[in-house]
């Protein structure tokens, strides 16, 4: 871990070196928070960290794996050392990867690296921060959840269930702690423009022009886009709102399978058909 001075208000972001979870970490330093940012990829996240502090900013990096008991540990020994208050956790890992394309042609070690990857440590990390959030009697933590979360995806069902169970940890427990000043609240991203979704990857080929007839927006998202909401919910501009899961996806959600035609007059539920 490379420490620096430690200013009174933290806010930990897992993942937070590359894609959605660097943009929160650089969204929220320079909003003035210390970033304690956790991340198993030593190198990006040091080169996150140089960002932060030469726009002035400031940043713990701890590397660690928060998919592991291990990661987690190293994670509680770094806020040993924190003075001040865990004002923020930002549980952003995630990935679909893992599994087959197909059920019934996955297995269950897959399913358990997915559980572990977009589930188990939402809830590990956070049975480590809230009781130090509920010793001082506030907080607010953002979950990383998915679109995919509310409507059928074809070959990433298990992926699916585990982020539906992140939204549906987000309500229960933003219930059971807005008693002690805690507010949860989580993002949905779709189609987003990052090392791991590359757009690139999204279009295999398509002509560029063809993104508004998926998403009324008519873009990909950008890391950018999820870290102003991140921010908000985790503000002050934010403190009546807990239990919720805000998509950021550009329209896909709302628009439900219904497609912009090509010559752009009305609409198909079949993609990219005049």
């Amino acid at each position: 871990m490379t420490n620096n001075d430690v200013p009174q208000a933290t806010a930990i972001v897992t993942g937070g070196a590359a894609g959605i979870g660097g943009g929160v970490s650089r969204r929220l330093a320079a909003d003035g928070f210390h970033v304690l940012l956790v991340d198993n990829d030593e190198a990006e996240a040091l080169a996150t960290r140089t960002d932060i502090e030469r726009a002035g900013g400031q940043c713990t990096v701890v590397v660690a794996d928060v998919t592991s008991d291990a990661g987690v540990a190293a994670l509680g020994a770094a806020l040993d050392i924190i003075t001040g208050t865990i004002d923020i956790l930002v549980n952003n890992v995630g990935d679909f990867r893992p599994a087959k394309a197909v059920f019934h042609k996955s297995t269950p070690e897959q399913w358990e690296a997915l559980h572990r990857i977009n589930l188990w440590h939402v809830l590990t990390v956070s049975h480590l921060v809230v009781p130090r959030m509920i010793a001082q009697g506030s907080g607010s933590i953002v979950n990383v959840s998915t679109v995919e979360a509310f409507r059928g995806i074809p070959g990433n069902a298990v992926y699916s269930a585990y982020k539906a169970g992140v939204s549906a940890f987000t309500k229960s427990l933003a219930v059971e702690l807005a008693p002690s000043g805690i507010r949860v609240n989580a993002i949905a991203p779709d189609l987003t423009d990052t090392a791991q979704t590359s757009a690139e990857a999204m279009l295999e080929g398509r002509d560029p022009d063809a993104v508004r007839t998926w998403v009324p927006l008519g873009r990909f998202g950008t890391p950018e886009d999820h870290s102003g909401v991140v921010a908000f919910l985790a503000s002050d501009d934010a403190r009546y709102v807990t239990g919720h899961t805000i998509p950021v996806d550009g329209g896909t959600l709302a628009a439900s399978g219904w497609y912009l035609k090509s010559e752009g007059r009305g609409w198909t539920n079949r993609p990219n058909a005049v």
